[in-house]
């Protein structure tokens, strides 16, 4: 899959790679614990240069904690906060947005490199990775405008947005690290496309996921298999999880989350029948490696609900969908190449 110029520099590739993979995968988890701090709105403006220095002098933490104080969610949630404990806030968002550049210069200065010795056409696909983390620092900025005026959270939908494409990055990234290995050859093994069906329900999830964290909805219902008495929520009807508001009700949210990590374990279940059935031994590595991540991730999604949220699990299960998108995505490849 490789040339001879591609092959000279794979080495440097698969470190760059590895360790940006490494980076995207914590500006993840802190991201998460961003959020699960509600810290995400404490940083009202989105300053390229300025932004990338804290603040150094009394001046100016009080210059950003008034600038906070004109929020919504200052007057009506934490009216009564301290420029201390404004501080704590402050700085995990200062630390995303911080991370957030360090990976743009960290991914931008090797392209460069790359592109010089390598030609652009052979790093076509690194500048197209790196035009999504810059369209991602875009869509950070575009989810905190949504909550900085008559909201005291984000938009649960531009949440999902910018979640969605953190995955998307990760997942292109390890794709190409998976595909510097000069000896692979296309050979597809399950003819059928139940494995991008199972990857695109993974991406569904994490969507519904973003849902249930924007809304606060795994705060409510702490319980399991029940949500609560009954296995449908009892503040809603049925009927109205087949209109578009339910996206916004959070405890159809959550059912649906529920229900849906469900019918993935169906359908790994039938690519786990496929598999062994048509004893593909080159896939029992991957879809055991799968599996295993997915009843990790169904035991941190059952203790964060039954837990109400608690912030250290509630983290533990974002990491561990890390896993299961890494694991998803290697399924996939060895399903293609041999």
């Amino acid at each position: 899959m490789y040339n001879e110029l591609n092959n000279k520099y794979r080495d440097y590739l698969s470190y760059w790679l590895l360790f940006m993979f490494f980076l995207v995968s914590s500006m993840i988890v802190v991201g998460g614990l961003t959020r699960l701090t509600d810290s995400g709105l404490s940083i009202t403006e989105w300053e390229f240069l300025k932004g990338f220095f804290p603040p150094l002098t009394n001046n100016e933490w009080e210059d950003y904690f008034y600038s906070y104080q004109k929020t919504t969610e200052f007057k009506l949630q934490n009216f009564s906060m301290s420029l201390s404990e404004f501080k704590v806030i402050f700085w995990w968002e200062w630390g995303h947005r911080f991370f957030g550049r360090i990976i743009g210069l960290l991914f931008l200065i090797p392209l460069i490199y790359f592109s010089v010795k390598m030609g652009f056409k052979n790093t076509f696909k690194y500048h197209l990775i790196f035009l999504l983390i810059c369209f991602q620092g875009f869509l950070g900025w575009y989810m905190v405008q949504s909550g900085l005026i008559n909201n005291v959270d984000v938009s649960h939908f531009r949440l999902s947005i910018h979640l969605l494409f953190a995955f998307i990055i990760l997942s292109l990234i390890y794709w190409n690290y998976l595909n510097l290995d000069e000896n692979i050859k296309f050979e597809k093994k399950l003819k059928n496309f139940l494995p991008e069906t199972f990857l695109f329900l993974i991406f569904f999830q994490i969507i519904i996921g973003a849902f249930v964290a924007g809304m606060d909805a795994g705060k409510i219902y702490n319980s399991w298999p029940l949500m609560g008495s009954t296995y449908f929520p009892d503040d809603n009807q049925f009927l109205n999880l087949f209109k578009l508001t339910a996206l916004s009700e959070p405890s159809l949210v959550q059912f649906i989350h529920r229900n849906l990590a469900y019918f993935i374990l169906i359908v790994y279940g039938i690519l786990y029948f496929n598999i062994y059935k048509n004893k593909i031994q080159k896939l029992f590595k991957a879809i055991n490696i799968l599996g295993l991540i997915i009843i990790l991730q169904v035991i941190l999604g059952i203790l964060t609900v039954i837990g109400s949220a608690n912030i250290l699990v509630a983290s533990l299960h974002q990491l561990s969908s890390i896993f299961l998108v890494t694991s998803t995505i290697y399924f996939l490849f060895r399903n293609r190449f041999n």
